[in-house]
């Protein structure tokens, strides 16, 4: 039951655009803080930060733009192409593996 209202509650904060923690059957959380999902952003460069809350297995996370991993990312999107674009951060074990831990925002770069 408290699963249950857990997942209703996070439905309805995220559902209303309240950011919400993404949170894996291990523990791990993740929370994009920044940019907030339906963002408008101008110019062609965008900082992304987030929190990861490791649980029993998560080392560190994977961001991912339209899809795409982003190896190597250093926190700033660069040269991103006006329209829509998702951004996605993904908790993984030390073996890169993906976790369930998932925190997604759609933006649009003008």
């Amino acid at each position: 039951m408290k699963r249950w209202v857990a997942a209703m509650a996070v439905a309805v904060m995220m559902a209303a655009g309240v950011s919400a923690w993404a949170a894996d059957e291990d523990g791990s959380q993740i929370k994009i803080v920044s940019p907030e999902n339906g963002a408008a952003v101008k110019g062609d460069a965008l900082e992304l930060k987030y929190e990861l809350a490791k649980g029993q297995h998560a080392t560190h996370a994977h961001v991912y733009l339209d899809g795409q991993y982003q190896k190597g990312f250093s926190g700033t999107f660069k040269n991103l192409a006006p329209g829509k674009h998702e951004i996605k951060v993904v908790a993984a074990n030390h073996d890169h593996k993906a976790l369930a831990a998932e925190a997604s925002v759609t933006i649009e770069v003008q």
